[in-house]
């Protein structure tokens, strides 16, 4: 088969850790070919969307991790699977990407995490179809809501609706003297809406990412513990990564989101759980997968192209 991965500049993806790599890797190593697409070449003209695809051959080790092969014009419907890998911020050009990949979808074209799903599920605001599994939350930008917020929580997270890695996440107390210009700034002078959440203590523990694979949970979760001094567990911001057994509330949450997110074309997703608490449902290009199969020699990436390759055959009609 032929995957296109929809991903960052390559030279900005870290062979050792990078989830795309893997799977990359995965499917090389059972013959399938592996196309590499920059977000900013994709263009829709004459009724059909198409882009500059490199091919490539993931090396098992060694920087670069690829050799490039042939490059060429292609359009999307050609490719046996696209797969959107493309890190936020979630702009503007993040939207238009899903309209254009959805518009490929149209044109006959396999795209996972479909795109249509992924623009209608913020990875933040997406939690609060759940309220039954988080924290105390507050969605808004008007300052005198949110600063009532953090008087009522008295130790609460802040942070921006399109940021990742940790970016831009503060913990501010009800005493902190930056509270004012912290909501300031997150929300631009109101003109941005923001997240507020209780903050929990637990996140000294990890904040726990868990994988679901075409609506299954990956049975080990990756808890990233802050750094000394850091209340952020992501391993952008010096988080360390340890992976282990999903808790029984760990697989609760996983169990009841699974059938839903799956239905709606979402073949990857991950779950960030604080204390068990949802914080997070990330779709659009959920991590880890790296971290936990060298810790576990749970095959993440084999599991996620066999995921692939079912729903690529059943998206065709075969047997």
């Amino acid at each position: 088969m032929d995957f296109a991965f929809v991903v960052d500049p390559l030279d900005h993806l870290k062979e050792t850790k990078d989830s795309s790599v893997a799977m990359m890797r995965a499917a090389a190593k059972r013959g399938h070919r592996c196309w590499t697409v920059q977000r900013e070449t994709l263009a829709w003209r004459d009724g059909t969307v198409q882009a500059r695809a490199l091919r490539v051959e993931p090396r098992a080790s060694g920087t670069p991790w690829y050799v490039a092969g042939e490059e060429s014009a292609a359009q999307l419907a050609q490719f046996d699977a696209v797969l959107m890998r493309q890190d936020p911020p979630f702009d503007f050009e993040y939207v238009v990407a899903t309209w254009l990949l959805e518009r490929a979808e149209r044109d006959g074209a396999r795209i996972f995490n479909r795109p249509g799903a992924v623009r209608d599920h913020s990875e933040k605001v997406a939690i609060a179809e759940f309220p039954q599994f988080i924290a105390t939350t507050l969605i808004s930008r008007d300052a005198a809501e949110i600063q009532a917020f953090i008087d009522e929580m008295q130790d609460c997270v802040l942070k921006p609706l399109d940021g990742m890695g940790g970016s831009s996440i503060f913990r501010v107390r009800r005493d902190d003297p930056n509270r004012n210009v912290i909501v300031e700034t997150l929300s631009g002078l109101g003109r941005r809406t923001i997240m507020a959440q209780r903050y929990l203590p637990e996140i000294a523990q990890g904040d726990k990412r868990i994988l679901l694979i075409a609506g299954e949970p990956v049975p080990y979760a990756l808890a990233r513990i802050p750094k000394p001094g850091e209340s952020r567990g992501n391993l952008a911001a010096g988080g360390t990564g340890l992976a282990q057994p999903l808790s029984a509330r760990d697989r609760e949450i996983a169990v009841a989101l699974e059938p839903l997110l799956w239905s709606r074309g979402l073949l990857l997703v991950g779950l960030d759980v604080i204390g068990g608490c949802l914080t997070e449902i990330n779709v659009t290009s959920p991590t880890c997968l790296v971290e936990i199969e060298q810790q576990t020699n749970f095959p993440v990436a084999d599991r996620f192209v066999d995921a692939l390759e079912i729903a690529v055959r059943a998206a065709e009609g075969a047997p």
